[in-house]
């Protein structure tokens, strides 16, 4: 028998041919687009190898990173609260600050009760996880975020894909499914990548004709949509015929970890049987004062949510007038299709020349030949800031003749 020892050896080897043989690895290492750790930021400004860049990727969309009263908030509570409660909701991580939270985002989802993780990944896995299982069937949107799909795979229920964004697509799968059989609808309200909202409404009038508990991820739609910013549930009116509402606070809230929104006895089962909830440790306070505070601050002052469209429009005729092609986005999330990696990557290097920071995403963060540099709007922008993006996307553009 082979030592132990050889066999490591032997499997090492074989995991570093596999990485290096893999194109998106040799893409990575030939331009060094690893993970870039910046040096320095303020505000929407960051800085990466000495130079300055203006963040044109964050998804702070409503500008509230840097917000003094938010910064602020942090620092009071590390004093009150320490920083972390060491420990899961479950045991002893349970803190008032929790239920604050839970209470005001419930308030303004306009939901029973909700349940705060320390990552919004987190929250959507539970939001599946958690309601189906083996024998169930989710109804799934092909382009939902890993989250979902991690969701699904650890329930084990049957899963069937439907076109994206496709009410007739989601029509024609449940017709193949008996009707006695619990079904799950899972869908995200806007995507990150290509910017769509989905047709919610369409969706849960499909759902209610065929019974079926909808999960809605809306960590992008949150704070963007609606007329209140309350999400893409609001913008269709629709927010009581959703079961289940995710997200997470790295977006519109500044901060980072997740929610799950729901009626109380939903909310009460996944803080039962959810493994992502009993086993993970709680949200720590920074986190949670952060959130808290920028929720605060977007319900009494709706300018920030006003700036941030009045920007994405700005933004969207620009593109439209230079022929680019931005996915038909609908949203303050925007990507620039370029079609290959090279033209991708150069595209990117171009907006560096003009000292703009933006994502390049190609596969498998996008289907192949939608390789494309990611671009977020936020309300932190200027007029300044919008000239700045207007020259460097004029002059990236040329890339792509």
């Amino acid at each position: 028998m082979q030592p132990f020892s050889n066999m490591k050896t032997g499997f090492v080897s074989a995991i570093k041919k596999r990485i290096f043989a893999d194109e998106l690895t040799k893409l990575r290492v030939k331009h060094d687009l690893w993970y870039n750790a910046f040096e320095k930021q303020d505000g929407n400004k960051v800085w990466l190898d000495g130079k300055k860049y203006l963040m044109l990727s964050s998804n702070d969309y409503l500008g509230l990173g840097y917000d003094p009263r938010v910064k602020e908030a942090a620092r009071q509570v590390l004093d009150v609260w320490g920083t972390s409660p060491t420990g899961s909701r479950f045991a002893n991580g349970s803190r008032y600050y929790h239920r604050e939270i839970e209470e005001q985002l419930a308030d303004f989802l306009g939901k029973e009760a909700c349940h705060v993780h320390s990552a919004g990944y987190l929250s959507c896995v539970a939001s599946v996880s958690c309601f189906v299982g083996k024998g169930d069937v989710v109804l799934i949107d092909r382009n939902v975020h890993s989250s979902l799909w991690e969701g699904v795979r650890l329930s084990m229920a049957s899963i069937e894909k439907f076109g994206h964004n496709s009410p007739a697509s989601l029509e024609e799968e449940l017709s193949f499914v008996k009707a006695d059989r619990k079904k799950m609808i899972v869908t995200e309200g806007v995507y990150s990548m290509e910017g769509h909202v989905c047709p919610l409404d369409k969706f849960v009038e499909i759902g209610q004709r065929h019974d079926c508990f909808i999960v809605l991820d809306d960590a992008h739609g949150f704070g963007v949509m609606g007329s209140h910013g309350r999400g893409t549930a609001e913008h269709f009116g629709v927010q009581d015929s959703v079961d289940i509402i995710c997200g997470s606070f790295s977006k519109s809230l500044a901060s980072t970890g997740g929610f799950v929104a729901g009626d109380q006895e939903v909310i009460d089962f996944l803080r039962t049987y959810s493994k992502q909830t009993i086993f993970s440790a709680a949200i720590n306070p920074t986190q949670v004062a952060i959130a808290g505070k920028a929720l605060e601050i977007h319900r009494q002052e709706p300018g920030h949510l006003e700036r941030l469209w009045k920007n994405t429009r700005r933004y969207h005729a620009l593109l439209s007038d230079l022929g680019l092609d931005y996915w038909d986005s609908q949203t303050p999330a925007v990507p620039i299709v370029a079609g290959n990696k090279e033209r991708a990557y150069f595209f990117a290097e171009r907006l560096k020349e003009k000292g703009v920071y933006a994502n390049l995403i190609i596969p498998p963060g996008v289907p192949p030949g939608k390789d494309l540099i990611r671009t977020a709007m936020s309300a932190s922008f200027s007029e300044d800031d919008m000239q700045r993006i207007e020259e460097a996307v004029t002059h990236a553009s040329k890339a792509l003749r």
